[in-house]
């Protein structure tokens, strides 16, 4: 099943959401605006009196009020989503690579006092990241491919979900930066 993209009154994209959990901000009235066709009808219980179903239409982009206002935090760094942005290629090498093939190497070693933050880390193969060891890319002669970025609340969203409806993944790339938007 498709998720909702739920955003805030003024548009910004705020997290993927179940049906279910939409239809319940339509219950307490709280979606402001909805953007696209709806994908999904919930059936609810039959009314006593007329004897009628009720029947919620759900849209893929809904925005709900008093939710999560104000600044975002960047998005929470983790491994699937790490290697995503980084398009399953090891930074070292370039080589493509499954899932279970990859780490999340730091660019600048933790133990060097080294950040675990989305721009000093990258994916890297078993392979390279042994070999780099606890040097920095510099120190082991190992160019980065690629400057590592922390991306921004959209393009997380869209790295964190494989079946996005069309009408959310236009929503979210109108947010991405057009150099970063062929990543997508």
């Amino acid at each position: 099943m498709h998720l909702v993209l739920r955003l805030d009154v003024s548009g910004r994209p705020m997290a993927w959401e179940t049906w279910e959990e939409a239809a319940a901000h339509y219950a307490r009235g709280n979606v402001a605006w909805t953007l696209g066709d709806p994908f999904f009808t919930a059936h609810g219980g039959t009314s006593r009196h007329s004897g009628e179903i009720s029947l919620l239409d759900i849209h893929p982009l809904i925005a709900v009020r008093g939710r999560h206002q104000g600044k975002i935090r960047p998005p929470a760094l983790n491994n699937p989503t790490l290697f995503h942005r980084d398009r399953h290629l090891c930074l070292y090498c370039g080589g493509s690579f499954p899932q279970r093939d990859l780490t999340r190497d730091h660019v600048v070693p933790l133990s060097r006092k080294g950040r675990d933050v989305w721009t000093n880390v990258v994916t890297a193969c078993r392979w390279c990241n042994s070999r780099k060891d606890n040097r920095t890319p510099e120190e082991a002669n190992m160019p980065l491919l690629a400057v590592p970025f922390t991306p921004t609340w959209a393009e997380y969203l869209l790295l964190s979900n494989r079946r996005i409806l069309a009408d959310q993944m236009e929503f979210l790339l109108a947010q991405v930066p057009v150099s970063r938007q062929h990543v997508f």
